[in-house]
């Protein structure tokens, strides 16, 4: 697929990070894939994909990689969000994801959005893996996309090890001019963003030869 100008690939910026992109799977907080993800890559505006690959070399120099769950999001995902929302019958992901949320309130509580960050194409969900081990992930005391205040990056319930383990990728994030968001120690925005007012809505396809 040709990309909008300044979008790439992110194996075409940094082949080396790992790509779990929960979406197009079934397994995400839904339980299938989402719509606009019709494969399982990460798209990003090249400079945040560049500052993505500033933070894998340094974790490569420790034996450990990003891992990316989302990057880039049309809006027509956004949407599908909005209307399972909206179907109070549909928890079939409720036990794993928001045992103790009303799905009905996931958006005025902030987990999720009706304009993401993701839309504009510089947002990223990711976490740190062990590189000769990447299926594990360092410790940060939830799963991607649980959504509940133990997910805050500062929550007190999460300690030790696991809180170290959030604050090493925050840390990096930010030395590479991403923003952090305090509910989801998982999700990075770049800051001076080159889309800060648009919401893009092309699908997320592979490559096109």
């Amino acid at each position: 697929m040709s990309l909008p100008n300044q979008f790439v690939y992110l194996k075409d910026i940094d082949p080396s990070i790992i790509q779990d992109m929960k979406y197009f799977t079934h397994d995400n907080f839904i339980g299938r894939p989402i719509a606009g993800y019709e494969a399982a890559q990460c798209i990003l505006t090249k400079s945040a994909a560049l500052a993505l690959a500033q933070v894998q070399q340094k974790l490569k120099q420790q034996s450990l990689s990003l891992k990316v769950f989302d990057c880039y999001r049309p809006q027509i995902a956004v949407n599908d969000f909005i209307q399972w929302s909206q179907d109070p019958t549909d928890q079939k992901m409720k036990e794993q994801y928001y045992p103790r949320v009303n799905k009905a309130d996931l958006f005025t509580l902030g987990y999720i959005a009706a304009k993401s960050g993701h839309t504009r194409g510089s947002t990223v969900d990711l976490t740190i893996v062990h590189i000769k081990h990447p299926s594990q992930q360092l410790d940060m005391g939830t799963h991607f996309d649980f959504m509940d205040e133990f997910s805050h990056t500062f929550s007190e319930h999460i300690q030790g090890e696991k809180r170290e383990n959030r604050l090493l990728l925050r840390n990096l994030m930010q030395e590479a001019n991403f923003n952090p968001y305090d509910k989801e120690w998982w999700h990075f925005t770049l800051k001076n963003e080159l889309f800060p007012d648009t919401y893009f809505d092309f699908p997320v396809k592979d490559h096109s030869y």
